[in-house]
């Protein structure tokens, strides 16, 4: 089961407390632990996808590190990306390969 989400309260909740509960509760509550539906790891993946695919960078750094939470090894991220950047973006890909390296390190 996916673990309890703060990062809403903890970033946002001073400034808009009402997202932050519906990022807290909602989406990281009720929609990421539906894993009968969709695993945590699957919904990584996707989520990895969408945000790549938006350009949306820290959120997929954020995102990457809870994919590798999730089991998404270093080679799976890397295989993600190149499969994207050619529906996406090869600038992306340049720009998400560092995250990359900074989540999963040399290893």
């Amino acid at each position: 089961m996916a673990k309890k989400q703060t990062a809403g309260r903890d970033k946002l909740g001073a400034l808009a407390p009402k997202f932050a509960e519906l990022n807290d509760d909602v989406l990281f509550g009720e929609v990421w632990s539906r894993e009968e539906q969709l695993s945590a790891r699957d919904r990584s993946m996707v989520t990895i996808a969408a945000l790549f695919s938006a350009g949306l960078y820290p959120q997929l750094k954020s995102h990457l590190e809870l994919g590798k939470e999730h089991g998404i090894t270093k080679e799976e991220a890397v295989e993600i990306v190149t499969q994207l950047a050619f529906y996406c973006g090869w600038p992306k890909a340049w720009s998400t390969f560092p995250l990359i390296r900074e989540v999963y390190g040399e290893e």
